[in-house]
């Protein structure tokens, strides 16, 4: 019920910020200048509240995003930077999810990408070799947050995968430590079988679900640079 109640609310707040930007050159603008006027119209307040709310309710990638909205030109410029980030990460990491969200990334790489030994928390070769690449955008890129979200099936007990899903998170975020990534920049949680992007009913949609989700927003330099950019404090 608080998911069905909280993705109303999202659209609701959608549909009140499109309103305000209804005119014809926000329908022939991109998506970063749709998200800019939008930001103008709802700015922060809106993030904060989706964020807030996405956060109890799960989704921990998309909450952690949109809760960061600044809004405004500042916003757009940030936009921008994430469209660059966005692409970078589509381009070097084989099998990643990525999804721009407001101000933000949304990154799922399911285990296909990374995976780990079973009912365990190390982490395959195979996910080494692909969290390597992540970790050269991540360079890159220092100016974000990046929060680390382990998910699960619905296979076993609830409290086992809730406390295996976690201690998969925190394992992805030692590695990437282990590589050079400054620990302030990350965040880690476990959701257990949360937030299902598929059905656990088939082996498929289980594996699926098996995921480590990551939410990328800007940090406090990241938003002072656009604030200095766009001229808005």
């Amino acid at each position: 019920m608080r998911k069905i109640a909280t993705y109303s609310l999202a659209s609701l707040l959608l549909a009140t910020s499109i309103g305000f930007t209804s005119c014809d050159s926000v329908k022939n603008s991109n998506n970063t200048q749709r998200g800019a006027a939008i930001g103008a119209a709802g700015g922060a307040i809106i993030g904060g509240i989706l964020g807030n709310n996405l956060g109890k309710g799960g989704n921990g990638a998309l909450g952690a995003v949109l809760g960061g909205v600044i809004g405004g030109a500042a916003g757009g410029v940030i936009g921008n930077n994430m469209d660059r980030q966005a692409r970078k990460i589509e381009e070097t990491v084989p099998g990643a999810q990525v999804e721009r969200v407001g101000e933000g990334i949304k990154l799922i790489l399911g285990e296909n990408s990374v995976n780990f030994a079973l009912n365990q928390a190390t982490l395959t070769d195979k996910a080494k070799t692909n969290l390597d690449k992540l970790i050269i955008v991540f360079k890159d890129e220092p100016d974000t947050y990046i929060d680390i979200y382990g998910y699960t099936d619905n296979t076993g007990r609830e409290e086992y995968n809730l406390s295996l899903s976690k201690k998969r998170a925190a394992s992805v975020k030692q590695y990437l430590v282990q590589k050079g990534i400054a620990a302030s920049r990350v965040k880690t949680d476990g959701l257990g079988i949360a937030d299902p992007i598929a059905s656990n009913d088939t082996e498929s949609g289980r594996a699926q679900n098996r995921r480590v989700e990551f939410g990328i927003r800007a940090n406090e330099k990241m938003i002072q640079d656009a604030q200095n950019q766009s001229g808005t404090y």
